[in-house]
């Protein structure tokens, strides 16, 4: 088996590939696509994404569309531990610091990620060494109306606060399904953004990031169905 030459042309072809990677350990997908295994994640945080996206033949990287951008499809793996709870928080996209206002919430790149996405859960107990842990099945999801309305609360609050000027008085309390945080690699990552007098400050970058009980909650509601 190797990894496809193309995007998958309908989600039933990319479910299909799913299906096909579905059991297999990280360290065997990688051995059929000729792709050296490191050691722990702390330096390559970004490399289980990437193998998964190679075998399912995504295209688009971190450009500020979907993964299967012809398909309207986002893919997001959720590293999980043995009883189903995902370990960490999940990286929907970078926070617009500048953003002008007037930007809504239909219209932003947070919906556009989240309009549809193919969960792929893999184990990520960290005394499982990296080749060994496994792909589980995937999932594919929309937000229903009462989680598209709950996204769009958080969305709106912490983007009024952006655009006021706020964005050092955010914290990764506030939000119930979508928070925002730091994105960059240390401290010393800074980028512009709006201060409280309309001024240009910098501060470190931003993304959008949704808690461990919303994605705990999708992985529940498709086991029950």
């Amino acid at each position: 088996m190797h990894p496809p030459t193309s995007p998958p042309s309908c989600a039933a072809q990319l479910l299909d590939r799913c299906q096909q990677i579905a059991g297999l350990s990280l360290g065997e997908l990688a051995a059929m696509a000729g792709i050296a295994v490191p050691a722990t994640l702390q330096r390559h945080k970004g490399w289980q994404g990437q193998l998964l996206e190679l075998w399912l033949g995504a295209s688009a990287g971190s450009k500020p569309q979907q993964d299967f951008p012809d398909l309207g499809i986002e893919l997001k793996t959720l590293p999980i531990d043995a009883n189903w709870q995902p370990l960490e928080t999940t990286y929907v996209c970078y926070a617009p610091l500048m953003a002008p206002p007037g930007i809504t919430w239909q219209r932003s790149n947070v919906r556009n990620k989240l309009g549809q996405v193919l969960w792929l859960p893999l184990e990520g107990d960290r005394r499982i060494p990296v080749a060994e842990r496994r792909v589980a099945n995937a999932i594919m999801w929309s937000p229903t109306k009462a989680q598209d309305a709950q996204l769009c609360a958080d969305w709106e609050e912490l983007t009024e606060m952006i655009v006021l000027g706020q964005v050092e008085q955010i914290t990764a309390r506030q939000g119930q399904a979508l928070h925002v945080r730091p994105k960059a690699a240390n401290g010393s990552v800074l980028t512009d953004a709006l201060g409280p007098e309309g001024e240009r400050i910098r501060t470190r970058p931003r993304g959008f990031y949704l808690r461990k009980t919303f994605t705990r909650q999708i992985l529940l509601n498709a086991f029950a169905q």
